[in-house]
């Protein structure tokens, strides 16, 4: 009994490994995608801080305040590198406008 209570248990531990590992591989092949798609786009530092945060580990929403904070930018800048960013395809606006405007990485 205590032998297919350890099987069980090494099961369910193995599963949730490979999740975990599925999950991780879809991220960096995501991201490797996303950068060889773009790679012709001309970006500053924060940009490609930015993006590499957001394709990796970036959780809640993206907001131009949230932007200017990580960047240790003007909320201005953070605007003007938001909307090259969408320009270029990059990124995209959330269908909320306003204080809830909010942008996404475009996969």
């Amino acid at each position: 009994m205590i032998k297919i209570l350890l099987i069980g248990w090494f099961l369910q531990t193995l599963e949730q490994a490979l999740i975990a590992a599925q999950t991780t591989t879809d991220k960096v092949i995501n991201k490797a995608s996303f950068w060889q798609t773009h790679r012709k786009h001309t970006l500053n530092d924060r940009q490609v801080k930015m993006l590499n945060i957001l394709l990796t580990d970036f959780y809640g929403n993206l907001t131009t305040k949230k932007w200017a904070i990580i960047t240790k930018c003007s909320i201005d800048t953070a605007l003007r590198d938001i909307d090259d960013l969408i320009q270029k395809g990059m990124l995209e606006k959330s269908e909320a406008s306003g204080r809830s405007t909010s942008y996404e990485v475009a996969l």
